[in-house]
């Protein structure tokens, strides 16, 4: 990844890769723990009734630990080599799949395309920093804006996470280290500046709007997108 020259402090490339593994494992503990923990039950109980509870918990987990996996894998690998574009179709199937339920929405007017890879890693953070806005659920209107996105939010008690907006600038604050926790709003606010694009995070009347828009300046990725038919 090329981010532009900065005179702020930077995070070690190290540092960087080892606080976005930590978060990746994060995100499947709790499924793996579950098929874990109904593993151990269907080999310890005999009634039945438990037994298919616990089956029904594997089956569930697992179909959770696939897609967040698959997620995963765009939103944060290396999706293939240098300079590789990745089908806005793809990130759309496996975005539904993660993140939308009974209770999120999900509403894509993306253009099917192929885009250069941090482009579509970008999208991809953007949702995960959306769906923070809507705990509850909700609706979430996905659209391209010329060279960037927009995600709007909203549901009951729609509102940003007071953290996220300075970290969506990649730019480190000593006051504030950056954790596991905090890294993901970050890495989205470096895969925005390699695509010479800046990141917000603001309320829009009653609901939340993630967007990246164009600050001007040549791309680091900057090969063109290749529109897609359906079919």
């Amino acid at each position: 990844m090329t981010v532009p020259v900065s005179d702020k402090p930077t995070m070690p490339a190290l540092d960087l890769a080892a606080l976005l593994c930590s978060r990746v494992c994060h995100d499947l503990i709790s499924p793996v723990g579950a098929i874990v923990n109904g593993l151990e039950v269907l080999e310890e109980e005999k009634d039945e009734e438990t037994k298919q509870f616990a089956l029904d918990l594997i089956k569930k987990s697992a179909r959770t630990a696939s897609a967040k996996l698959q997620f995963c894998r765009i939103a944060f690998g290396a999706a293939g080599s240098a300079g590789a574009q990745i089908d806005t179709g793809d990130a759309e199937t496996i975005t539904r799949g993660f993140l939308e339920d009974e209770k999120t929405k999900i509403e894509w007017s993306v253009p099917r395309a192929l885009l250069p890879k941090n482009r579509v890693k970008l999208l991809l953070n953007m949702m995960l920093i959306a769906a923070q806005a809507i705990p509850r659920g909700g609706k979430m209107v996905v659209t391209g804006e010329g060279e960037g996105f927009s995600v709007i939010c909203t549901g009951t008690n729609a509102k940003v996470p007071a953290a996220i907006p300075p970290l969506l600038t990649a730019e480190l604050n000593p006051e504030q280290p950056v954790d596991a926790h905090k890294i993901q709003p970050f890495y989205a606010g470096l895969l925005a500046k390699d695509c010479a694009l800046a990141l917000s995070m603001a309320m829009d009347g009653e609901a939340v709007r993630v967007a990246a828009v164009s600050t001007g300046t040549p791309a680091a990725d900057a090969a063109p997108s290749v529109p897609l038919t359906a079919g």
